[in-house]
């Protein structure tokens, strides 16, 4: 299941949007996974991921669910430097650490690094976030050789090197250690998920400890 899993987030763009009614790209591969989403759920990933999918499981070909929104032309996010007032909400929702600023001040976007997946925009009390189109419009993910790809493989290991971050940062705001080697950058969902397995069960153990020494 993880293998197929793998090959499934291979194709998926890594905007990390969250159209498709997931918290991200591998939650859904996860779930195609398991037969309990859709092939035709991820609006970036445009007509060719829907096909590359349905090639890929062995199913016929379906029009992308209008439910989850429309293919559109890829985006970048802009902020207008001069109305941001520094209150980092859009960095905490980048979901690829696109976004650059401390508290009080001013914010700037990575515009290499951005997926356009917009989740920056609810949280801006200022409305000081545009999205504008990018001047190359592919939208084939599914060829490894294509800049689509290269860009989308490069937004995973960010999200996934994010993940890991906090994950860190609450265990140690926990008081609970991170497992030994877990500080390095996690480069796959699979070292990932054991990485935040393991700060889990040490979590627990440490709640067992104080609230029950003898069964810790």
């Amino acid at each position: 299941m993880i293998e197929l899993a793998d090959r499934i987030d291979a194709i998926l763009p890594q905007t990390q949007c969250t159209q498709c009614g997931y918290a991200g790209c591998r939650p859904y591969a996860d779930a195609i996974a398991k037969g309990e989403a859709a092939i035709n759920q991820c609006p970036p990933g445009g007509e060719a991921g829907i096909r590359a999918l349905a090639q890929l499981l062995g199913q016929p070909y379906v029009p992308l669910n209008p439910f989850h929104g429309a293919t559109r032309p890829k985006m970048r996010a802009v902020i207008d430097e001069a109305r941001c007032i520094g209150c980092t909400l859009c960095i905490k929702a980048c979901p690829v650490d696109a976004i650059l600023g401390a508290h009080k001040q001013m914010h700037t976007v990575i515009a290499d690094e951005c997926t356009g997946c917009e989740l920056c925009l609810v949280p801006c009390p200022m409305e000081c976030i545009d999205m504008v189109p990018l001047i190359e419009q592919d939208w084939d993910y599914t060829r490894p050789e294509s800049h689509a790809r290269q860009v989308a493989d490069a937004a995973r290991t960010r999200h996934l090197a994010r993940l890991h971050r906090l994950e860190r940062n609450a265990s140690k705001r926990s008081g609970v250690a991170t497992p030994q080697g877990s500080d390095r950058q996690v480069s796959n969902p699979v070292e990932a998920k054991k990485a935040a397995l393991a700060v889990a069960m040490a979590r627990v153990r440490a709640q067992r400890k104080i609230t029950d020494p003898e069964k810790a």
